[in-house]
């Protein structure tokens, strides 16, 4: 009975964040969503999990009328087609990040997502990271005073898989695009639009400068470091009229806030970013919340910030993204 009920969902694309997802749905099983895995798509061979199907190619799950919505995890340049054509077939839509590396690409899905009444929401994970939306809380309520600056920064060695996707920065967009755009969507979110960007480096390589009227200084470093050891790591320090505060990936003790001389440790819950992004994509549809905490609007803005910054970098002298297509 419960199984018939449940919200079928597929996954287009099962590599690494497509098994990504597919975590994600089962801890929303586990939370008590009705919602079951039904397909997946990718290489030949590929083990479905959860008892789901493995099907050859988008079209099949798209067909399937046991499948009411799906998460696309494609390599980028098939985002915005995939997402459309799901959109046709009444789907609703889990999207990856980056949408696509154009603006005018992001804009044309937001307008089919509006126009089809579906869900269609971009995969923005840090809106959801442990330390993160509370971050933003602590800045909107003023709970240290006024923020001073703000520092980001996200290093990787570059992903060991799809060498040949991550290399052609006209297809990923290189670490501006794949890694980067995590730190400039939370900058939004948290401190609104800038008013001015600038950006040095590279695409691999990238630092990014945000102009607001309150904070003095907003910045975020994104780069794919050349040693293929280097261990990720995401990090801010926030810098506040009473307070600092500091978040660290790497370390036993990831969020913490230092006044007064003393640092105390802020507790964290367990569900991971990425479980609970799937879990309000799945509430969403089911309408058990009133908005997305991420829109194709935004990622629209913030496709524009990165397109800035590209065309800074190309000034400079570094290696940008072509143009876009057409």
């Amino acid at each position: 009975m419960r199984a018939a009920a449940s919200l079928g969902v597929g996954i287009i694309g099962f590599g690494f964040m497509g098994r990504t997802h597919a975590a994600g749905y089962r801890a929303a099983v586990a939370a008590g969503l009705p919602v079951a895995l039904r397909a997946v798509t990718g290489p030949p061979g590929v083990a479905a999990p959860d008892g789901a199907l493995g099907l050859p190619d988008a079209a099949a799950v798209l067909a399937r009328e046991d499948i009411a919505a799906v998460s696309i995890c494609t390599y980028t340049d098939s985002h915005v087609e995939l997402a459309l054509a799901a959109l046709a077939a009444g789907k609703h839509v889990l999207v990856e990040k980056p949408v696509a590396l154009h603006s005018r690409e992001v804009a044309r899905l937001a307008e089919a997502a509006n126009r089809a009444g579906r869900v269609c929401m971009p995969a923005m994970c840090m809106r959801f990271w442990p330390g993160w939306p509370w971050l933003r809380e602590q800045v909107a309520a003023g709970s240290f005073g006024a923020v001073r600056s703000a520092e980001f920064s996200r290093l990787s060695s570059r992903p060991g898989w799809g060498s040949a996707f991550y290399r052609d920065p006209a297809r990923s967009g290189s670490a501006l695009f794949d890694l980067h755009i995590h730190d400039v969507d939370f900058i939004r979110w948290c401190f609104g639009h800038p008013a001015s960007v600038a950006a040095s480096g590279s695409i691999e390589d990238v630092h990014g400068c945000y102009g607001y009227p309150g904070p003095e200084r907003v910045t975020a470093r994104g780069a794919w470091l050349p040693d293929p050891d280097t261990r990720f790591t995401m990090r801010y320090a926030v810098c506040f009229d009473q307070a600092e505060v500091r978040f660290d990936s790497t370390d036993a003790i990831p969020l913490s806030v230092l006044r007064g001389g003393t640092r105390q440790a802020v507790r964290l819950p367990a569900e991971s970013g990425y479980d609970g992004e799937v879990r309000h994509f799945v509430e969403l549809v089911l309408g058990r919340v009133a908005g997305p905490v991420a829109t194709l609007e935004e990622a629209l803005a913030v496709t524009g910030i990165l397109e800035v910054e590209a065309r800074a970098l190309a000034a400079s002298g570094s290696v940008a993204p072509p143009p876009p297509p057409g």
